[in-house]
């Protein structure tokens, strides 16, 4: 059959308005408005029908359908007269009168009603906060007004549904109109978890719970980041268990409004099982925590023997100005404390990671104040090391490298001390005012030593068991316990924190902290006193046995005028080393009490038995209240 154009304009007319034609039908198969098999045309012509009644297919999507069909139908029946019941045969009068129409209209009347109170709700609104305003207006006890509103609401839900669908199963976000609740940014790869998807609060629909929205969003991070900053395809294989175990398919479709527990069922069996990959990929593939172990080990200096031989091998150089000191050459004396420790059998991948930083520094510092080491993590482990993260870290280095600086120094101030023992010495065998000034000042200097060394090794106890060890034990057993990305990231904040807070680093501590940096400053003036005190004492005593050290100028003219002389430069130089010692020990005393005293007052328990390991004895405060 044969059908000329203006048939199909007239039929195409009319399937614009929701109304089969003679020709166009709406195929409930199909789905759409069609030309039936039987009908002969060109093919670019039934191409073109189609298209064409497109917009008779989005009609029949809209309510508003039902209500011009009636309309239709009561405009026929005012122009056609029917018999009314008891009438003449042969009589026709309008079947419609006023009473009737108002039994005809009064149900479109309620749904236009409320079609005109949703619109001017929902103005300006779009996508999920449109959806979400409209569920609050479905709350209604009327079942004709809840039938209504829930098949409104299954059309308007099913592009946000299947936005859900497609990026907790596909990690994909088809979101053209900005109608969706999570919203993509662009950002390096390293910051694709913590900025790169956000959840905007007012896209987000009321029969959505937060809870629900979080999960959402993190399922579909958890795609992206395996994807982008892992190299990994795994998760489509965890999706597709996730969606067969709740009955679904990864295709699009299957869910929408009313179908709320479904949803979560599926976002939740994804979020595990999708999570669970993630987690094996950070764990098994990027050795998450041997990582964490080596930044431990070295960053937080808990390799024992590569500390003390990288502070034997970097000493010398880094008591040179800051700018005198090369990079090249501390990197070379790193990697020579590594081949001297048991660091030496670690990972050579995790060994080459551990490089040397100095950092900015002025004219007056020295290469102490500067040196440093960092780590390298790499994507996607930079994803929990980001460059603030590694900054943290870098402070809790130079603290933990002072405190091993001065325990250092004291143990050179031990070594110094030791081979000047008061019965070898020349000076014990002189006269009784030359030995009492010997042994009184040698007896000073160990007292000091003494009482300073039992601050800094009971400090560093606590730093390194207390703090650290600690801490390390809790992180462990979270990261462990750790079920999906976020949690690990939480696991690791808080190992940081609490070491800040314990360590004295936390913003609460900053008067005892600026007390302990000057604790360890007068410590290290102590060493470099001690070692020019001991480097006189030692030359006197090859005079006196009549073996110079050196053939300096200096040296020259203390051999210069015999044993009278000798004992005279002696004298001076104990009386001196007396003065020096008794004002260090002064400044020592009254800044070690400044710290004991606000030690009670610190609100971490943790610095209470810091305070108790310091003051076993209660020395410190029978002198404190005896002042």
């Amino acid at each position: 059959m044969e059908v000329s154009e203006a048939a199909l304009v007239r039929d195409v007319l009319y399937a614009c308005q929701g109304i089969d034609g003679r020709y166009v039908r709406y195929d409930k198969a199909g789905d759409a408005y069609d030309l039936p098999d039987g009908v002969r045309v060109p093919r670019s012509t039934r191409t073109l029908v189609r298209k064409l009644c497109e917009l008779g297919w989005l009609f029949r999507k809209e309510e508003l359908s039902d209500y011009y069909k009636l309309l239709a139908v009561l405009e026929s029946y005012s122009l056609n007269p029917i018999p009314t019941p008891g009438s003449d045969s042969g009589v026709s009068g309008n079947y419609l009168s006023l009473r009737r129409l108002a039994v005809w209209l009064a149900e479109p009347a309620v749904r236009m009603r409320l079609m005109a109170v949703l619109v001017d709700g929902c103005r300006g609104l779009r996508g999920g906060a449109m959806a979400g305003a409209i569920h609050g207006h479905a709350q209604h006890g009327d079942p004709m007004f809840q039938e209504f509103m829930g098949r409104l609401l299954r059309r308007v839900c099913s592009p946000l549904f299947e936005m859900v669908h497609s990026w907790v199963l596909e990690g994909e976000l088809e979101d053209v109109f900005a109608e969706f609740f999570i919203v993509g940014q662009p950002v390096k790869a390293e910051s694709l978890w913590r900025e790169g998807y956000l959840i905007q609060s007012d896209m987000l629909p009321s029969f959505i719970s937060p809870v629900l929205a979080q999960r959402i969003l993190r399922t579909g991070k958890s795609i992206n980041f395996l994807r982008v900053c892992c190299d990994d395809n795994g998760w489509a294989d965890a999706a597709a268990e996730a969606a067969a175990y709740v009955g679904t398919t990864t295709s699009r479709g299957g869910l929408g409004y009313g179908e709320t527990d479904a949803l979560e069922a599926l976002v939740v069996e994804a979020a595990k099982r999708i999570d669970r990959h993630l987690m094996d990929v950070i764990h098994k593939r990027y050795r998450f925590k041997d990582h964490c172990l080596a930044i431990k080990r070295y960053l937080l200096l808990g390799q024992g023997d590569f500390v003390q031989y990288l502070m034997d091998v970097v000493g010398p150089e880094l008591s040179e100005p800051a700018n005198r000191i090369s990079s090249f050459q501390l990197a070379g004396l790193l990697e020579t404390a590594i081949r001297a420790s048991n660091a030496q059998y670690d990972d050579r991948d995790i060994l080459d990671r551990i490089k040397v930083k100095m950092m900015d520094h002025g004219d007056g510092d020295r290469g102490w104040d500067v040196f440093s080491l960092e780590y390298d993590a790499r994507v996607p482990l930079d994803t929990v090391f980001t460059a603030s993260v590694m900054k943290i870290y870098l402070k809790v280095f130079n603290f933990l490298w002072k405190l091993k600086r001065v325990d250092h120094s004291l143990t050179g101030v031990w070594k110094t001390m030791k081979p000047n023992c008061i019965v070898s010495s020349p000076f014990y065998k002189e006269g009784i005012s030359i030995r009492a000034q010997f042994v009184s000042v040698l007896r000073k200097c160990q007292v000091l030593f003494n009482e300073m060394n039992h601050f800094v090794t009971n400090f560093q106890y606590y730093i390194m068991f207390e703090v650290l060890e600690i801490s390390w034990a809790r992180f462990s057993d979270e990261m462990d316990a750790a079920k999906d990305l976020d949690d690990l990231l939480l696991a690791h904040d808080k190992y940081l924190n609490s070491i800040l807070e314990k360590a004295l680093l936390g913003e609460r501590s900053h008067g005892l902290l600026r007390n302990l940096f000057e604790l360890f400053d007068i410590i290290l003036q102590f060493r470099s006193h001690a070692d020019r005190w001991f480097e006189r004492i030692y030359e006197l005593q090859l005079r006196g046995k009549g073996k110079p050290k050196s053939k300096s100028k200096e040296s020259g003219s203390w051999l210069d005028g015999g044993r009278k002389a000798m004992i005279q430069l002696a004298g001076e130089l104990f009386r001196k080393m007396g003065e020096d010692l008794d004002s260090i020990a002064k400044d020592y005393t009254a800044s070690l009490d400044a710290f004991i005293t606000q030690l009670p007052m610190q609100q971490h328990v943790d610095l209470k038995f810091l305070l108790f390991r310091l003051d076993f004895t209660e020395y410190y405060s029978r002198v404190s209240s005896s002042k």
